[in-house]
Parts: C-alpha cells; structure tokens; sequence
C-alpha cells in the first residue's frame, strides 16, 4: 500500500467515526481553505528559496544552505506531530531515505512545533533525518504556506486533544499547508507539491524520482 492509499483508508476510517456535527465543520473549514488558493501565492518550482537557520530537536541551529553546500536535499513542512496523515508522511520518508542518501541529497522537515515536541517525534519513529522547529511559522510564511485557522476548527482541535498553543508556545493559530520541495544545490526550486487539502500529500519516490 502505497501512502496516498494509507491517507485515504485514514481519512475514511476517521470521518466514519466523527459525529455529524464534527464532520461538517472539518470539510467546511477544509473548503473555506481550498478557495484562499495559497498554492498560488506560495513559493514553486523555479523559484530560490531564501535563506533561513532553524534549530533541531536538539537545540541545534542548522542553516539549510549548508544543508545544501553537501548536495541536493527534500524540505517537507508538516503540520506537527499530533497530525496523523503528517505521522503517516514523516514515516513513509523514513523507510526511502536510503534512496534519498544514495541520490547524494538529504530530507529536513519542518513544523511550527518546539524541539521538545519534534524530539518526541523523531523518536516515535525513530527518524534518521532533521526535524526542524519553525517558531511562528515564520520560515513557511516566507515560503508563503501559512494561514490562520477559523476559531471553530480550533475549538474543535481543543475537543480532540489539540492543543497548538503548547505545542507551538504561541496562540497565533496558524499552520502551514503541507508542502514538499525538492531544491537543486543553488537554493533552486526543482519540484514543488502544495494542496491545501493536508489528507493529500506527495508520493516520496516522486520525490526521489525528481533527485534523479
């Protein structure tokens, strides 16, 4: 099964046990997202992308142009750990990295989440690639990925036990679409997928295949 086929059997399984209530304000919300058409505006393909500095799970700073000095790499940005269709992705990345590293490139991904709780992440999933915390999202608005949630999406997120404040230490209410990028060494955008639609994400052997 590949993960597009792990995100739809997801994604039918957790609507099916969602009241009627819940399930119309989650596709309503989903669609009030889809016509913002931040794809639009977002960084794509042929654009550079800026340069930025994170710090990882451990505290550490990385400077993703560095990143880049040592050869191509893929940048995922994700919604946080409590996203189950983002656990999906993160650990479907996991099990081709040895197809990424053979390519000579490297995977970092990125949410608005704190170290502490990338850290747990990584560890769930045991993952042998960067996961970097973008406080405020501030990195994925320069990539033009951010929007604000509507106020009943986030009561709703509080009812099942999301609680984005502490996870990002803020009260923005923002996320960044999915989106994964595949840059050349000169900051160059070669692949670009963003849906504002987080149950749909890229195949990461697309991915890889763009490496190539």
């Amino acid at each position: 099964m590949n993960l597009s086929q792990k995100l739809q059997s997801y994604r039918e399984e957790s609507l099916s046990k969602k009241t009627e209530e819940d399930k119309t304000t989650m596709l309503e919300t989903a669609e009030n997202l889809k016509r913002l058409e931040i794809e639009k505006n977002a960084l794509n393909e042929g654009d550079k992308i800026p340069e930025f500095q994170l710090k990882n799970a451990v505290g550490k700073t990385i400077k993703i142009y560095d990143v880049l000095s040592n050869g191509p790499i893929i940048i995922n940005f994700y919604r946080g750990a409590w996203c189950p269709y983002c656990n999906l992705e993160i650990a479907a990345y996991q099990e081709i990295l040895p197809e990424i590293k053979k390519r000579g490139a490297q995977l970092v991904a990125i949410s608005p989440e704190v170290p502490d709780i990338t850290m747990t992440l990584k560890e769930k999933h045991a993952l042998e690639f960067e996961i970097l915390s973008d406080t405020d999202n501030a990195v994925a608005k320069q990539f033009g990925l951010v929007f604000h949630l509507e106020d009943k999406l986030v009561a709703l997120y509080k009812k099942m036990g999301i609680d984005l404040v502490k996870s990002q230490e803020n009260e923005n209410s923002e996320l960044p679409i999915p989106a994964t990028y595949v840059v050349n060494t000169d900051g160059v955008i070669k692949l670009a997928y963003l849906n504002s639609d987080y149950t749909k994400r890229l195949e990461p052997m697309d991915a890889v295949a763009a490496l190539d």
